[in-house]
């Protein structure tokens, strides 16, 4: 039901960051033709308001990345049928082999071509981090800002 679109374009989140912020996240390597697989505890469909609401214990993975939260909610496009938004909450999760994002909701705006994380966000990979309280990633751009409490930590070349 969930498109490998809409999950790969999470993974620019981590390189967005970094473009920004000259945090060295690295290079996602992302296989469209692999499954995305997406289990939950319930799944209930509303064909009225074009949403599939993934509850309890949700993970969505594609190979070796991972996105998992208390909720996943998927908007479906009235007009085309695909999909036009992914709201994640209950404290997000998402996780590559090298890179990591945490925070307690996530708005994918397909539309738009926005990520919007809230709520506690921190980008990890290595000793490197980076947090707010918000941070608006476009995706069309590759830009991000970064609002409330920003913190960066830069671990010097070669620290592992």
């Amino acid at each position: 039901m969930i498109r490998a679109f809409a999950f790969l374009s999470l993974l620019a989140l981590c390189q967005a960051a970094a473009a920004q912020t000259n945090l060295n996240l690295g290079s996602i390597d992302a296989d469209p033709s692999l499954p995305v697989e997406v289990t939950a505890e319930s799944l209930s469909v509303d064909q009225q308001t074009g949403e599939a609401r993934f509850s309890g214990n949700v993970v969505i993975g594609q190979g070796d990345l991972r996105l998992a939260a208390a909720e996943v909610i998927v908007v479906y496009s009235e007009a085309s049928g695909e999909i036009a938004r992914l709201r994640a909450s209950g404290g997000v999760t998402f996780v590559t082999p090298t890179e990591a994002a945490e925070a307690q909701a996530a708005d994918y705006d397909l539309t738009a071509g926005t990520l919007t994380l809230t709520g506690e966000v921190l980008l990890t990979q290595g000793a490197n981090a980076l947090s707010a309280n918000r941070m608006v990633v476009n995706l069309t751009t590759g830009t991000a800002q970064l609002d409330g409490q920003v913190r960066t930590v830069l671990a010097p070349q070669g620290t592992p």
